[in-house]
């Protein structure tokens, strides 16, 4: 924290925070060496965990922490597609983590389903397959892919079933027919919608945040990091996105 402004007492002047610019409902500004951040939306970062993981558990780790509250997993067979990626491979240890009975991992290369399944996922799926959910019926599935993805799942889901739609998936490409709406009355299923900003008050932030930090401190999940670029190559971190082949998170730093 570089200076604090009038008022403020629970920080100081040198101290490692984490500046939650979407839960304050600021959405530009991230690409900077300096933002300005209302003091309740900024979070301590202990000892032990670095800038780089405590950036990665911002809105990936918030994320995956939030869908768990959101879609219990315990006991539960779950599917988390793009397993191998910043919230995927967070979601998949922390169903594990909260007892779902089995966790697949969907991604598209063998690569990512073998990492997917080194932090915890019982087996690997590839999305990429025509019918690839054929005979899986997963209780929860979280789906972040879109498109066929998102219908296939649908396909794919246990009757009693639920799938929770998040990210920045292709919503022009899912059109519910008359089968898939069938299917959703007649197994008792459901399509529920997830966004995490509105869920974040302050005071659920830092206590989110912390518990995320005391989990990376601990050991007790692996935050991945794809890859970590300076500032001026921010190109150069779209492209390592653009390119499907990172796993974790990608990371800006000043």
């Amino acid at each position: 924290m570089a200076a604090l402004g009038e008022g403020v007492t629970e920080f100081a002047v040198g101290d490692r925070v984490a500046a939650a610019l979407f839960a304050g409902n600021v959405y530009l500004g991230g690409y900077a060496e300096y933002v300005v951040i209302g003091a309740d939306y900024a979070a301590p970062v202990p000892e032990g965990v670095s800038f780089e993981v405590a950036t990665a558990l911002m809105v990936q780790g918030l994320t995956a922490l939030y869908l768990v509250k959101q879609a219990p997993p315990a006991g539960k067979r779950v599917l988390v597609s793009a397993a191998a990626g910043g919230v995927g491979s967070l979601l998949v240890q922390l169903a594990k983590r909260a007892g779902a009975a089995s966790v697949i991992a969907a991604a598209s290369t063998a690569e990512k389903r073998a990492f997917a399944q080194s932090l915890g996922a019982d087996a690997g799926v590839d999305y990429t397959q025509a019918d690839w959910g054929e005979g899986l019926l997963p209780d929860v599935i979280y789906e972040s892919v879109g498109g066929q993805v998102t219908m296939e799942s649908l396909r794919a889901l246990a009757p009693l079933g639920q799938v929770v739609i998040y990210g920045a998936l292709n919503i022009q490409q899912f059109q519910l027919g008359v089968s898939e709406l069938l299917g959703l009355i007649f197994k008792n299923q459901s399509v529920t919608g997830f966004a995490l900003t509105p869920l974040l008050t302050p005071a659920a932030l830092r206590s989110a945040l912390a518990a995320l930090f005391d989990l990376a401190v601990r050991g007790e999940i692996l935050v991945a990091i794809g890859g970590v670029f300076a500032l001026k190559q921010a190109a150069d971190a779209h492209r390592a996105l653009e390119s499907r082949n990172s796993r974790g998170k990608i990371i800006l730093t000043p």
